[in-house]
């Protein structure tokens, strides 16, 4: 077999692999247990426009700041006000994403306009 023969094999076997992770990704609307539903929108003191991608981009930030401190109400704490607490900025803070800091603004803005 030549390298490029090879290599396009490779690729083609990474490729599969990503595809068949992806299918097998549990569509439930569950992040590691926490509830992505349009109830936990409104729990949450959301008024914006519900946007599930948004929304889940936001709450995998308090899932991780959680991880990283492992306090048990941190998850909650983060959510709370529709991710507008101060909770949310120092996770943003704690997990280096400052850079991005307008552009979670903006996703706040939008899943919680009043």
């Amino acid at each position: 077999m030549h390298p490029h023969q090879s290599r396009v094999l490779v690729c083609a076997l990474l490729v599969g692999a990503l595809v068949a992770s992806v299918a097998a990704i549990p569509t439930t609307g569950t992040i590691l247990g926490h509830p992505l539903s349009k109830r936990s929108f409104f729990d949450i003191q959301c008024k914006g426009v519900y946007d599930k991608s948004i929304f889940a981009r936001l709450d995998r930030i308090c899932e991780d700041c959680y991880n990283l401190f492992r306090e048990p109400q941190l998850h909650s704490l983060c959510r709370s006000n529709c991710f507008s607490s101060q909770y949310f900025t120092s996770c943003l803070e704690s997990l280096l994403l400052t850079e991005e800091d307008e552009n979670f603004s903006q996703m706040v803005e939008f899943l919680g306009k009043k």
